[in-house]
Order: structure tokens, then C-alpha cells, then sequence
């Protein structure tokens, strides 16, 4: 049966065999990366899940019967395991769902974790549908933010290849500093059975995005039966009604009242990072009152100028920009919230603008 990993020194030992096996060049790979990056720990990412369990024990026969889906990954590329950390993307700029193609979401495109992208009964991790993912930063390279994503009831991950339209996602963070422990509040309502939780990490200190699926199970959706209760018979005492005459009652006027407002909303704007050159910048949109489409406008001092954005549709005009959201966070509810961001180039100042924001 699958085990948990029983101590660091032996899975090493056993890391190192496998790979002089595979050749010099490959230890090196291994070695040079086994101390870097990271990924999702809590609930694991699939090729950290694999190592967790079958790293001492990774050419157990037995793996191909048990683990199916981590078999297949160990036969196709053992550093998929052993370098579980390491599975990112360089110079994306953002730009996640244009370049990586529906089916390739679990090994972000890179072409080292392929086998990630297997359908499959890959080992779901049992949680609740509130949750905290943990993620392990092992180089603190810190975070411009995390977006976590959960696929839609209805979607089976057994059958289905991952696609963008599978997945809601339902956290966006700001910026984690470099060695701060990331530990991320998930809530996934009205999902029962196997879900994948789809984690997008693009680290602070360079272009370089880190992406994961974990695997989980939200169980069954059922709930044991409360115990039946018959209540109590009682005996109403008979009363007799006492006969009134009821006074004639003009109703009073009222006054006519206008109809409510279409809302208010705050929108917070913060550089997240700032290089001399170029920048990152995250705006918060909260509703403060009636709910609608938002929109968020400013003017820049200087002459910055955007280069991509995530999370909301961006039109400058010289100075002049004028945000609003995509499909699905475009509208507001009464206190709801969503945020945005993108990435800038200026020369000069770059001052935080005086922004203007609108529900309608």
C-alpha cells in the first residue's frame, strides 16, 4: 500500500541510485534544484503527492495497481517527482490563459511534467469545503500574488482533460514577502466528490510563475438524519371570542419614495512591486452600497504606461485610464469585492493616482 515518506535521508539516497541510473547530466538537474522553488504542499500538488508516498519506494511494482496515475508519472520522467518543486514557467507576464492551452493546465506547458496532465483516478486528498492551502516556498522568492482556482461541480477529473472553463477561481492575494509563511483561507461551496484545486504562483523576485493541481475529495454530500421528534399532544382550552365592533380606519398616506441609487464603491490601489522602470500594481474594488457593473478610472502625474493586466479590461488613453471587470467579476453585489491588476513601464515619478470609482 502507498506509505508516507519515512525520513528525508533514505529518499535521497534512493533519488541519487535513480538518477546516476538516468546519467551524470540528470544528477546534476537534481541535485542543482532539489533546494529551490517550491509548490503546494497542504492539500499536495500531484507530482508532490507522488514523491510524499512513493519516493522510498518508487519502484515498487506494486505503484502500477495502487497509484496508477503516479505510476504512469514515474515511468514517463522520474524528475517529475524528484524535482516536484520546479515546475514553473518563465517570462509569462501574466498572460496564463492565452498561453498555456486547456489540457496542459497541471503541468503549466512545461514540457518536463506532462505527465501531470494525465486523466486519470489520480489520490484525492479528503478536506472540507472550507479549507487552508498551504504553500511551500522553499527558495522565498516571495509572491506577487496567488490565484486559486477550483474546478465546477459537474466536472470529472477522471474522464476530462482540465480546461480554463472547468475552473472558478475563488482567491486572489496580494503580495507575500519573501520567507512569509503561506497559508491561504479557500472557501469551495456546494462541491461535493473529486475537485482539483488549481493554484497560479508568480513569484516577486522575477518573471517566473509556478503552477500546481492538487487533487482533493469534498466527500459525498451526505449528512446523517436527525433524530425524529413527535411533539407533545396538548389539549387547547376552548375561549370564546369577545365580540368587537371594529372602528373604521383611513389608511395614511404615504410619501412617494425615490428608487434606490445604483451604489457606491471604494477602490484601493497598491504597487505591489516596483522596479526603476517598470511596476506591478493591484486595485481592490469594493461595493459600499447597491450592487451593478463596476467601473474604476484615474489619471496618471506621469507618463506610465500598461503593458498587461489580469482580472479586469484596461483602455488608456494617454494619461487617462478607465478599468472595468471581465465576465465573471464584472458585477458587484451590496459589500461584495474583486480586484484587478497589471503591469506598467514608466520613467520618472510614479505616484499612486487619485482614483474614481462607479456601480451602475
Amino acid at each position: 500500500m502507498p506509505r508516507s515518506r519515512k525520513n528525508r535521508i533514505r529518499s535521497l539516497i534512493l533519488a541519487f541510485a535513480a538518477v546516476v541510473m538516468a546519467g551524470a547530466s540528470a544528477l546534476f538537474f537534481t541535485t542543482q534544484s532539489a533546494s529551490a522553488h517550491g509548490t503546494a504542499t497542504s492539500p499536495p500538488a500531484r507530482q508532490y503527492s507522488c514523491w510524499d508516498r512513493w519516493g522510498d519506494d518508487f519502484q515498487n511494482p506494486d505503484m502500477a495497481d495502487e497509484d496508477p496515475m503516479c505510476w504512469q508519472a514515474w515511468q514517463e520522467n522520474t524528475n517529475t517527482m524528484w524535482n516536484w518543486m520546479s515546475l514553473l514557467r518563465e517570462g509569462m507576464q501574466g498572460q496564463h490563459e492565452q498561453r498555456i492551452p486547456d489540457g496542459q493546465l497541471c503541468s503549466g506547458g512545461n514540457d518536463n511534467f506532462t505527465s501531470l496532465d494525465e486523466v486519470g483516478p489520480w489520490h484525492a486528498t479528503p478536506i472540507d469545503n472550507n479549507f487552508t492551502l498551504h504553500y511551500e516556498d522553499q527558495a522565498t522568492h516571495g509572491a506577487d500574488y496567488y490565484w486559486v482556482y477550483v474546478t465546477r461541480q459537474g466536472f470529472d477529473v477522471t474522464t476530462q482533460p482540465l480546461g480554463w472553463g472547468d475552473l472558478e477561481r475563488v482567491v486572489e492575494t496580494g503580495v507575500y514577502e519573501p520567507g512569509e509563511a503561506v497559508d491561504i483561507p479557500v472557501s469551495a461551496p456546494g462541491r461535493t466528490g473529486h475537485h482539483v484545486v488549481y493554484v497560479i504562483w508568480q513569484a516577486s523576485h522575477i518573471d517566473q510563475t509556478f503552477y500546481s493541481c492538487s487533487d482533493v475529495w469534498f466527500g459525498d454530500g451526505s449528512q446523517p438524519d436527525p433524530e425524529p421528534t413527535d411533539p407533545e399532544p396538548t389539549d387547547p382550552e376552548p375561549t370564546e371570542p369577545e365580540p368587537t365592533d371594529p372602528e373604521p380606519t383611513d389608511p395614511e398616506p404615504t410619501e412617494p419614495t425615490d428608487p434606490p441609487a445604483s451604489g457606491d464603491c471604494e477602490a484601493d490601489y497598491q504597487i505591489a512591486n516596483d522596479w526603476g522602470s517598470g511596476f506591478t500594481a493591484n486595485v481592490e474594488v469594493t461595493s459600499t452600497g447597491g450592487s451593478g457593473t463596476w467601473e474604476v478610472s484615474w489619471n496618471w502625474n506621469g507618463d506610465q504606461q500598461i503593458t498587461n493586466s489580469w482580472s479586469g479590461t484596461l483602455d488608456q488613453s494617454g494619461s487617462s485610464v478607465t478599468a472595468t471587470g471581465e465576465s465573471y467579476n464584472s458585477t458587484l453585489s451590496n459589500g461584495g469585492s474583486t480586484s484587478f491588476g497589471f503591469n506598467g513601464n514608466y520613467s520618472g515619478s510614479n505616484d499612486v493616482p487619485e482614483l474614481t470609482c462607479s456601480i451602475g
